[in-house]
């Protein structure tokens, strides 16, 4: 841009002030964002600022609590090659997952090559670029597959329904073995009848749904204990006496009249065993098992 200096006579000093605050102010604000790991600062061969992946994930997020698609975020429950998965929460509780994705966080070169739109750019923005693929399950869930239920979605930012569940990479024994392969079999030639090949359709990828836990004996005692200390502790609250004719439900006299696990109805379904839950070691499994 040309130097203009006529203009410099006829200014005054309030005009050189709002100047001066404005770039104050803007160097307040990139010290700010740069110190929270908004924005990277570059001083190698241009000085400058850039986005950074976080600083993309605060624009996205923004949008969508302005919109009301959710209020809180929660644990990450989810951690991908390409993408970083959370759990989020609306204005009544309802839980969804949040998945931020990461294109070319392993491998910029590789990603290109198998990204199409891609391929022949010189220049292309990471950020931008991992927005991509977001319509996807938004079609797939149209089509009757089974998907989550997409909410909403902004920037590289999906919202969909959250599927509770267990990967089939961790489920160690099946009752219907050949009734699983089957559907994830139909399924692979219902993506292909609609012009989609999946590409990364493995164990890891396919969720099941459990309907019972090997140590749910366990988990229900456990969680008995933690109450009945509570209360009995704080509200000095007594369940020695015989309530077992109370609501039709059994309770274990050995146990202080607490409810026994095995007098609870179970529904009906497939059972599940020897899971594995998320974040469990191959020696916490082994140990589980004996």
């Amino acid at each position: 841009m040309k130097l203009d200096v006529d203009a410099l006579r006829y200014l005054s000093k309030d005009d050189f002030r709002v100047l001066t605050a404005m770039e104050m102010g803007m160097r307040n604000v990139l010290r700010n964002l740069l110190k929270h790991k908004l924005v990277h600062h570059d001083s190698s061969k241009d000085d400058g600022f850039r986005l950074t992946y976080l600083g993309y994930d605060f624009l996205a997020i923004k949008t969508l609590v302005n919109r009301g698609v959710f209020a809180a975020v929660g644990r990450q429950i989810g951690v991908g090659k390409e993408s970083d998965i959370f759990e989020v929460a609306t204005e009544d509780g309802t839980v969804l997952a949040m998945k931020l994705h990461r294109l070319g966080r392993v491998s910029f070169r590789a990603v290109k090559s198998k990204r199409d739109y891609l391929v022949h750019r010189s220049n292309y923005n990471w950020l931008y670029s991992s927005g991509r693929p977001q319509g996807i399950c938004f079609h797939e869930g149209e089509h009757g597959f089974p998907v989550p239920a997409a909410v909403d979605c902004n920037r590289h930012c999906v919202v969909m329904s959250l599927v509770k569940g267990y990967p089939l990479v961790q489920i160690k024994q099946l009752q219907n073995p050949d009734e699983v392969f089957e559907t994830i079999i139909g399924l692979v030639v219902r993506l292909a009848e609609h012009g989609l090949i999946h590409c990364d359709f493995n164990e890891f990828n396919l969720m099941m749904v459990s309907v019972s836990h090997r140590n749910a004996k366990m988990y229900f005692d456990r969680d008995m204990e933690c109450i009945f200390k509570f209360f009995s502790k704080r509200f000095n609250i007594s369940y020695q006496e015989d309530r077992d004719e109370e609501d039709g439900v059994e309770y274990d006299s050995e146990e202080n009249g607490r409810p026994s696990f095995l007098s609870i109805e179970k529904s009906a379904g497939f059972l599940d065993k020897e899971l594995a839950a998320s974040g469990f070691t191959k020696r916490d499994q082994d140990e589980i098992e004996k």
